[in-house]
């Protein structure tokens, strides 16, 4: 790209500038949902890691600057969005630890679909189809609205591309949360679901949910994290995840 190719993008910072993210100034801008969700994968060392629906890479790129020595491979629809992917992780020097791959999850290149990973990450389009207005970019449409792939066959890609006892993790939106548990039903166990709320006492926003491929043992509901104080502020806790790469202690 040129820089007059770069018009149409923003180049933001994240965790603490230790990103740095193009990413197109109209359409899918990835934000403090990816941070989060990246915040809350515990990854060892010499693990493989799927991010399906990768976007810019925000939840590759945080993941890998805040757990060394990982195999992170993204798997992203628009070809556009892939680009700029693989492009920032070149300029975060992470191109050696995150691989972004083109495709579509419905035909998933072989190189996906033949492997299996000790993590899946993902943060799927949060809105059902007739639900809500579509956005005027065409991108964003793609990224936040569902399409032929409901919910359901979303987390069956990601539990099929899971190794036994694998760990899948999501960050989607609080009203979705029963789909999210029918589609784990039978197939994953331990699941834990951990709401984040906009402000004490409102109804959270946002759930990440965690569970294990196979695993037949108990759900758990956790206290989850309150985000802002009365005055918006980010809560120093939150804070400390979204500037200083800190995990997010389940």
């Amino acid at each position: 790209m040129t820089d007059g190719d770069d018009a149409h993008l923003s180049d933001d910072g994240f965790l603490g500038q230790r990103i740095k993210l193009l990413q197109p100034k109209v359409g899918y801008r990835a934000g403090s949902d990816a941070v989060l969700l990246a915040a809350s994968v515990v990854a060892e060392p010499g693990q493989t890691v799927l991010d399906v629906g990768a976007g810019v890479g925000a939840i590759s790129l945080c993941l890998a600057r805040r757990c060394p020595d990982l195999s992170i491979t993204g798997l992203e629809l628009q070809p556009t969005l892939a680009a700029l992917a693989a492009r920032n992780t070149e300029r975060n020097g992470l191109a050696g630890v995150v691989k972004i791959i083109a495709g579509d999850l419905n035909r998933p290149p072989f190189e996906v679909s033949d492997a299996s990973y000790d993590h899946v990450v993902s943060n799927p389009p949060y809105f059902q189809q007739h639900r809500v207005q579509p956005p005027k970019s065409t991108s964003k449409t793609v990224a936040h609205l569902e399409s032929d792939v409901t919910l359901a066959s979303w987390l069956d890609f990601c539990l099929r591309r899971l190794k036994p006892s694998g760990c899948l993790s999501v960050i989607q939106r609080a009203d979705r949360l029963d789909d999210i548990l029918a589609a784990l039903q039978g197939r994953a166990g331990n699941i834990q679901i951990f709401p984040l709320w906009p402000l004490a006492g409102a109804a959270a926003g946002r759930v990440i949910v965690r569970a294990l491929k196979d695993r037949r043992t108990p759900t758990h509901l956790l206290p989850g994290l309150i985000m802002h104080d009365k005055g918006g502020v980010y809560r120093d806790q939150v804070a400390a995840i979204l500037r200083d790469g800190e995990a997010l202690d389940f």
